[in-house]
């Protein structure tokens, strides 16, 4: 916990401050408190959750991005982020705070892969989007389901080996069949994946990482005016 500082001392501005740095050093129980301390001074969560959790994870991504923070840091600080998610989550559904728009992701059939997709989920949920994370081996039905099921603006296919990549156009395929394509921007990662292949499929975006990922979303939506 923050011993050395005392949080009732501190502008909501300084904790904000704090708050981000705290996230970024992956310190869970800190940022609760400081979420706690915010809440108690009756500040709306979703300006907790802007100023905040969300500021502090864009700073995470253009690092984890630039090369300056790894993967293993970046889950401590989604994990610090979850924490303090968690005490606003349901202050936020009751106060209908806008999100930044609805992800579902998964790991499509036959792969059993989910690190970089379970990073990608993280990092999207400190961006202020809400996730469906149907974790792995995933069918077409299963994601044509959950899109129709959360209204979802993009789907994010993820494949980590060569024999499973190719089920990502059966997904895009499924899609178009189902009148869904149109509704959703489709963003496919993982490691055997590039520009070309996204191309070849009818994805609307190569994401190399989970930074790149979370750009990719905001950008789409930013364009569909959402």
């Amino acid at each position: 916990m923050n011993d050395e500082i005392n949080l009732k001392e501190m502008s909501a501005e300084e904790i904000f401050e704090l708050m981000q740095e705290d996230l970024y050093d992956g310190l869970e129980a800190e940022v609760v408190e400081a979420v706690e301390e915010l809440l108690g001074r009756e500040l709306e969560p979703i300006e907790i959750m802007t100023k905040g959790l969300v500021a502090g994870m864009d700073v995470v991504g253009i690092d984890f991005r630039d090369g300056i923070l790894f993967v293993p840091e970046v889950l401590m600080a989604a994990k610090a982020m979850k924490g303090g998610m968690a005490l606003l989550k349901p202050l936020l559904a009751e106060s209908g705070a806008p999100k930044m728009g609805t992800l579902v992701i998964g790991t499509v059939k036959g792969d059993i892969h989910d690190i970089g997709q379970n990073l990608v989920s993280m990092m999207m949920e400190g961006a202020g989007f809400e996730v469906v994370n149907l974790g792995i081996n995933n069918s077409v039905e299963a994601f044509i389901e959950a899109i129709q099921e959360h209204n979802a603006d993009l789907l994010g296919l993820s494949a980590m080996l060569t024999t499973t990549m190719t089920y990502m156009r059966i997904v895009i395929d499924g899609l178009k069949e189902s009148g869904l394509r149109d509704d959703v921007a489709v963003l496919v990662g993982g490691a055997p994946l590039n520009h070309d292949f996204a191309e070849a499929i009818g994805a609307d975006a190569y994401c190399k990482d989970a930074a790149v990922g979370v750009e990719t979303a905001k950008k789409y939506m930013a364009e569909r005016g959402k």
